[in-house]
């Protein structure tokens, strides 16, 4: 059983709505909703309002399954960043090579711009389960700004 099977069967046999259950516990109806579907998963701080007001523990309301849906759903949502931040790679260095080919000092500022939205999605490639917030964010500076030296080069390189 998920979650939100579990949470919908919780709310039924005490004959509650969703909207009970959601001023009880501080969110919208839409989030009970959400959750009773599992479309989404609630936070820690929600998950022990719920066990207290319905009178289960945390681990009763969350199952193995549960925990295997949502590191799927995280693997699934990292490896769709992966794949946006290699094509933003690879647009900041076409637009770099582009720029310096092509003598179009504007072409850097897109690049500029892929490099930023590479970063961005470079940091969401790796679930968050599996983040080691210092290794990670230093690894992801030291490419960016790598990146942003190399846009700064062919500017120079092109006069800018």
């Amino acid at each position: 059983m998920t979650f939100g099977e579990k949470l919908k069967k919780l709310r039924s046999e005490r004959n509650l709505t969703q909207e009970d259950v959601a001023e009880k516990i501080f969110v919208t109806r839409a989030a009970i909703s959400k959750w009773e579907t599992d479309k989404g998963y609630p936070g820690i701080d929600s998950l022990r309002l719920l066990a207290q007001y319905f009178g289960v523990t945390v681990d009763e309301l969350i199952s193995d399954e549960d925990v295997n849906n949502k590191r799927r759903e995280d693997d699934r949502r990292a490896r769709k960043c992966y794949f946006s931040a290699v094509a933003f790679l690879i647009a900041t260095a076409a637009f770099a090579i582009a720029a310096a080919a092509a003598d179009i000092p504007l072409l850097l500022v897109g690049s500029g711009v892929f490099a930023v939205l590479y970063a961005i999605f470079g940091i969401l490639s790796t679930p968050a389960y599996k983040r080691s917030a210092r290794a990670f964010f230093r690894t992801r500076a030291l490419l960016l700004i790598f990146l942003i030296a190399l846009i700064a080069a062919l500017g120079i390189l092109q006069g800018v």
